[in-house]
C-alpha cells in the first residue's frame, strides 16, 4: 500500500535524527542519541513517541526540514511507573531550540500536569536556533512557565547529556533534580568565547560549565555519573522514592528486616570534639543499601538525601562532623532548605541527624549573606508540614540549634543521645563569657576554668536538663535509635498541618 510505505517512509527518517554521520559524530564524541538514551531510561518498548512528524516552520538562512525537530518526546514508564520525556537531538542542528522544538517540550509538560506524573529532560543543546530569532526566545518562556506551573506538582528531573547554553540553562535551574556526565555535560550562559572577548578571561569549557563545577562550586547539579549509562540508571534510582505528583505518598518497600549494629557508639569519639562521618551512622540505622545522597560533593558539612527505613521513603538532612565541624554556612543552608522543600512538597517526612556546633563564624560569611541564607533553612523547615523528627547525636549549640532541633520551630518529636549537648554555646566558649571574673582573679585560671566547664556541661549542656523542659521528648539508648526512629515515623505517619490561607509565603531569597 502507498500509504503504508509512506508512513514507513516517514518513520524511517525520523529515527535517522540528522543522519547517519552526525550520528557518527555522535557516538564519537562519547555520546548516545536520543533514541538510544530513552531505550536505557525507559522500560524495554514502553515508550510511545509523540509529534514525530513536526517540523519548523521557518526556512530561512539554508535551514532544512527535519522531522521532529531536533527534539524526540513522547511517554513510557520507569518501573511500571508512567513518565513524560523529551529528549533533545542534538544530530538535527545541534539541538538548537526553535518554536515547535519548544511547543513539543511544553506540550509533554502539560500533558505530565494534566496526568499527575513525572517529567524528564534530557538536554543536548546549543541554546536558542538564532535563525528562528524571537520565535526561539518565546519558546523558552513558554517551557519556563510550564516548569513553573509543574513545580510541587510533579517531580521534574534534567539529565544534561552534552552542551546546555544560554537560556536553555534555566528550564534545568527550575526544575527539582539536575543531573550531569562528567567529560561531556557542559551548562552555562555564555560560552568560554565571549568569556574571553567581553573580560579577557581564559577558561575551557570544561572548567566554566563541567560537571565538576556544577556539583562541586556552583551547586547548580545534584548528580554526576562517569557515563550516559550510569547516568540513566541512577534517574531511574532517584524516581524509586518518589510519588507520581504530590497528592500520592512515597513508594513503599517490603519493611527491612535488618536490626541496627549495636556498636554505632564505635562510631562516634568520645571527645565531642573530634569528629566523624555521619554516612556511617546513616548506615547503620537506615534499611540496607537504601541510602541516595543528593548534591553529594557541594556543601559537604551537610549530608542530605533520600533513605528508607522499614521501607518508608524519608529526607535525612544531617551535618557532616568531617566538614568544618558540622557548622552550617551560606552554602549548606541553601543545599538543605531547597532538599526541605522538595520533601515537603511530595510528602516526605523529614529526619534530622544533629551534631552542629553554630554557624560559621567569619567576615566571609557575614558580608556574603548568612543572615539572609541561613534564615531560607529556618523558612524552609518551619513552613513544612510533613513529619519532623529530629536526633541530637552530639552537640546542638545556638542557632543552629533552632533552625534543627527546636520544638517551638515545629520540629514534632526531638529524641537526643545521653552525651548530647544542647545550650546556647558550647561549655567552652560559656564558661569564658559566664564565669569570666571569676577564672581572671583565680590563682590558678586554667584548672578554674576546666572546672567550670564540667560544672557547665553538667547543669545545663546536657539532654536531660532539656527534657525536663519539655523540648526533647526522650534520650534514647543510641543502639534503639533505629527503632526509636521508626516507631516516631509510624506515630507520625497520619499528620495533617493546616496553615493560614495565603498566596505563598515570602521566602529570604
Amino acid at each position: 500500500m502507498k500509504k503504508l510505505s509512506e508512513l514507513e517512509e516517514y518513520n524511517r527518517r525520523a529515527a535517522l535524527g540528522g543522519g547517519e554521520d552526525k550520528i557518527k559524530k555522535q557516538h564519537e564524541a562519547g555520546k548516545l542519541t536520543a533514541h538510544e538514551r530513552l531505550d536505557l531510561l525507559l522500560d524495554r518498548d514502553s515508550f510511545v513517541e509523540l509529534g514525530v512528524f513536526s517540523t519548523g516552520r521557518i526556512r530561512d538562512f539554508g535551514l532544512e526540514e527535519h522531522l521532529g525537530d531536533g527534539v524526540v518526546c513522547g511517554y513510557g514508564t520507569i518501573d511500571g511507573r508512567l513518565v513524560y520525556v523529551a529528549a533533545e537531538d542534538f544530530t538535527v542542528m545541534g539541538g538548537s531550540l526553535g518554536e515547535i522544538h519548544a511547543r513539543k517540550i511544553a506540550d509533554m509538560l502539560e500533558l505530565a500536569i494534566k496526568n499527575g506524573v513525572p517529567f524528564l529532560q534530557l538536554n543536548d543543546c546549543g541554546g536558542a536556533r538564532i535563525q528562528e530569532g524571537v520565535l526561539s526566545l518565546n519558546g523558552y518562556g513558554r517551557i519556563f512557565k510550564r516548569n513553573t506551573l509543574a513545580s510541587g506538582y510533579i517531580p521534574q528531573i534534567s539529565v544534561i547529556m552534552g552542551p546546555c547554553a544560554g537560556g536553555a540553562v534555566y528550564s534545568p535551574a527550575i526544575t527539582d533534580f539536575v543531573f550531569m556526565v562528567s567529560h561531556t555535560s557542559r551548562m552555562f550562559i555564555t560560552g568560554p568565547e565571549v568569556i574571553k572577548t567581553v573580560t579577557g578571561e581564559e577558561v575551557s569549557s570544561e572548567q566554566l560549565g563541567g560537571a565538576v563545577t556544577h556539583n562541586t562550586l556552583s551547586g547548580n547539579a545534584h548528580f554526576m555519573s562517569p557515563t550516559e549509562e550510569e547516568c540513566l540508571l541512577l534517574v531511574r534510582r532517584l524516581l524509586s522514592y518518589l510519588p507520581q505528583n504530590n497528592e500520592e505518598l512515597p513508594p513503599k518497600n517490603k519493611n527491612d528486616i535488618m536490626t541496627m549494629d549495636e556498636d554505632i557508639l564505635s562510631c562516634t569519639p568520645e571527645d565531642p570534639n573530634k569528629p566523624f562521618d555521619v554516612k556511617e551512622i546513616i548506615s547503620k540505622v537506615f534499611d540496607r543499601d537504601s541510602f541516595l545522597e543528593v548534591h553529594a560533593h557541594y556543601a559537604q558539612n551537610i549530608v542530605v538525601g533520600f533513605a528508607r527505613l522499614r521501607g518508608r521513603v524519608v529526607g535525612i538532612v544531617a551535618n557532616q562532623p568531617l566538614i568544618l565541624a558540622g557548622c552550617l554556612d551560606i552554602n549548606s543552608s541553601d543545599k538543605a532548605a531547597r532538599f526541605i522543600r522538595f520533601c515537603d512538597c511530595f510528602n516526605i517526612p523529614l529526619i534530622n541527624l544533629v551534631d552542629v556546633p553554630g554557624f560559621l563564624p567569619g567576615t566571609g560569611q557575614e558580608y556574603a549573606g548568612i543572615i539572609r541564607h541561613g534564615a531560607k533553612m529556618l523558612f524552609a523547615f518551619s513552613e513544612a508540614t510533613v513529619p519532623k523528627v529530629v536526633l541530637v547525636m552530639r552537640k546542638a549549640y545556638g542557632g543552629a540549634y533552632i533552625a534543627l532541633c527546636s520544638k517551638d520551630m515545629g520540629f514534632d518529636i526531638v529524641l537526643a543521645w545521653p552525651v548530647a549537648e544542647i545550650a546556647v554555646m558550647g561549655p567552652e566558649g560559656a564558661a569564658n563569657i559566664v564565669f569570666k571574673r571569676e577564672i581572671a582573679e583565680s590563682a590558678n585560671p586554667a584548672e578554674m576554668r576546666k572546672q567550670f566547664i564540667r560544672e557547665f556541661r553538667e547543669k545545663f549542656a546536657n539532654p536531660y536538663v532539656v527534657a525536663k523542659l519539655g523540648l526533647v521528648d526522650a534520650v534514647i539508648d543510641p543502639k534503639d535509635t533505629r527503632r526509636e526512629l521508626s516507631c516516631a515515623l509510624e506515630a507520625m505517619v497520619r499528620k495533617r498541618e493546616d496553615r493560614p490561607k495565603k498566596k505563598h509565603g515570602n521566602m529570604p531569597l
